[in-house]
């Protein structure tokens, strides 16, 4: 598909869930940029396909990337940031005006603007999942000096892996374990998404100061969330981590900043 105006995409598999289109278009029309951007669903058989197809398209800025394509995608496109070897997936790729594809990562940054202004040098984080979102939670946590990172996962060797790819001092438990003693939870995985099965924790071994953050953003109040709220925990939900890693991707996209005075009334159309 070709088109003269501007536009960007998110792709995944599922994709209907995606708030990406409403944050994207409402900073274009703040902005008064004559541009698009939609979601679009391709399933893994097809990626390949899809990045060929786009990367002809000169109206085609570049895409967001989601579930389940986020390790898959680093294979089809350059990496000059050394993002593969520094987190292992990738959520944005951006097309260069001779064609070419440059993959990056916004997540590490979205995931910890809500929490930055904290300090979590030596503490210690329960990250549930060890996929591609769960690979940016890692880099993040690493780079802010976590002290100590326990994996709740159905891949262990997956999960191990990554402690030892990124040497932090951690452990990994299966799924059905008990939560040990935390700093912070994250949810990384898809759990409690809609359209998958839940996230089923005992919160009980968190102390009263943990903080519950879920990536999940549909729905925005997870099962998860409403665990820790009934324990007074506090919680960060995924349209956090969303509007940011969105932000910096937009400045890629389209070569502007978002208009971030703008977010409660973005945060509201989101939650409508």
């Amino acid at each position: 598909m070709t088109t003269n105006i501007p536009y960007a995409e998110v792709i995944g598999d599922p994709i209907a869930q995606s708030k990406s289109p409403l944050i994207h278009k409402f900073w274009l029309e703040r902005l008064a940029i004559e541009a698009n951007y939609r979601a679009h669903h391709v399933v893994p058989a097809d990626l390949t396909g899809y990045i060929a197809q786009r990367s002809e398209d000169p109206s085609w800025r570049g895409c967001n990337v989601t579930l389940p394509h986020k390790l898959a995608i680093m294979d089809l496109v350059s990496d000059p940031g050394g993002v593969r070897d520094k987190i292992g997936a990738m959520n944005t790729i951006v097309r260069q005006e001779d064609g070419s594809l440059i993959g990056t990562n916004t997540d590490a940054a979205g995931f910890m603007a809500p929490i930055a202004d904290s300090d979590w040098s030596g503490k210690h984080a329960v990250v549930i999942g060890a996929g591609g979102a769960a690979r940016a939670v890692l880099f993040a946590l690493k780079q802010v000096g976590i002290g100590e990172i326990t994996f709740v996962a159905r891949s262990g060797l997956k999960a191990t892996g990554l402690l030892m790819q990124a040497s932090v001092k951690g452990g990994v438990l299966p799924m059905d374990a008990r939560l040990p003693e935390a700093d912070i939870l994250i949810n990384a995985s898809p759990l409690g998404m809609t359209g998958k099965p839940p996230l089923e924790l005992d919160l009980d071994p968190l102390p009263a100061d943990a903080l519950v953050y879920d990536l999940v953003y549909a729905p925005l109040e997870t099962g998860l969330l409403r665990a820790a709220k009934k324990r007074d925990l506090a919680v960060v939900d995924g349209l956090d981590m969303l509007i940011g890693q969105a932000a910096l991707a937009f400045e890629l996209f389209f070569g502007a900043t978002p208009p971030m005075e703008d977010d409660d009334q973005l945060r509201k159309l989101l939650t409508a």
